[in-house]
This record gives structure tokens, sequence and C-alpha cells, in this order.
């Protein structure tokens, strides 16, 4: 048996082990939890990281310390850990690009031009039709555009020029 915390009975598997433990000082590493991270809930899903990464890692054990100790270890690290990812620049670019969009991709901005677009669209050919919904609805590049009808760019330009004409500055070709 890898993990040595309690004595094991006969056929008794690492995760009665754990059990034990779990029964034993759930309670004090929930704590732990609580005290760094601030939140009860949040405690209680770190508590439940904490015991699953002891059974994972119960090779790791070295009875040197008690099994108490030797949780408070794995939970104040990930307790730290969670804390640090959470401060990290990344997490808040993204929160507020986030924030920044509406349901629909692209913000309210792109929302009012792709329902402009839809209302123009009925006053084109169906080549100028299919271009405005690549690029405008779509966000495709002019050369993706005119690769998917086929077409050059500079006609691809012109299709899109006259459609911007009937959008106003709104649709103008970038």
């Amino acid at each position: 048996m890898a993990l040595k915390v309690v004595p094991p009975r006969p056929n008794e598997d690492r995760r009665a082990v754990l059990r034990e433990l779990y029964v034993k000082y759930g309670g004090s590493v929930r704590e732990r939890c609580r005290y760094l991270l601030k939140d009860a809930s949040r405690a209680e899903d770190a508590m439940q990281d904490v015991f699953a990464r002891a059974l994972v890692h119960g090779d790791s054990f070295r009875a040197e310390a008690s099994p108490l100790t030797w949780l408070m270890k794995i939970a104040t690290h990930h307790c730290l850990n969670q804390l640090r990812s959470e401060g990290a620049a990344w997490r808040k670019w993204f929160a507020r690009d986030e924030a920044a969009r509406s349901e629909g991709h692209g913000g309210a901005e792109a929302m009012e031009t792709r329902d402009l677009v839809r209302k123009l669209l009925a006053r084109v050919d169906a080549e100028t039709q299919a271009a405005a919904i690549h690029y405008h609805v779509d966000g495709m590049t002019l050369e993706e555009v005119a690769a998917a009808l086929g077409r050059s760019v500079p006609t691809v330009r012109k299709r899109l020029e006259h459609f911007a004409e009937l959008g106003g500055e709104e649709l103008s070709v970038r």
C-alpha cells in the first residue's frame, strides 16, 4: 500500500484510507481553505480538490509529519496557487473583454452593423449579398471573400463599396 497514513486493514485500498482522513481532517482542511480563499463555497471546492490530490499523490506522503500536516500543506499550496492564478493579468484582460461584448460576437456596435446589413441585403444582387455577408457578418477579409466567391479582390471591393454606399459610412470597406 502506497499511502501509509492510517494503518490499512486487510483488503483495504487507498480510497478507504483517504475516506478516514476525510472524516477525521476534512473540517480542518476546509477551514484552512476558507481562511485563505475568504469564501465558504470556494473553500468547499478547494477541500475536495485537496483530497483528490491526496488520493492521486498518496505515494508522496513520507510519514515524516502527521497526515494533517501533509494535508494542510497540500491545501495551502492549492489555495495560494488558486489566488495567484486569479490575480494573473490575463484573467483581468479576459474579464474586461468579455464584459465589453454583448450576447452576440463583437459587442453592441457589431450587432447594430449586422442589423443594418440584413436590411440592405434585399436591395442588391445575390453575389453582392454573399460578399456583404462574408465580409460584414462572418468577418472575413477581402482576400477570403474573393476566394470564397471565386472573384478577384478588386471585384469584391467594388461590390462591397456599392453596398457601403447604400448603408452609409458605417459599412465602409477597410
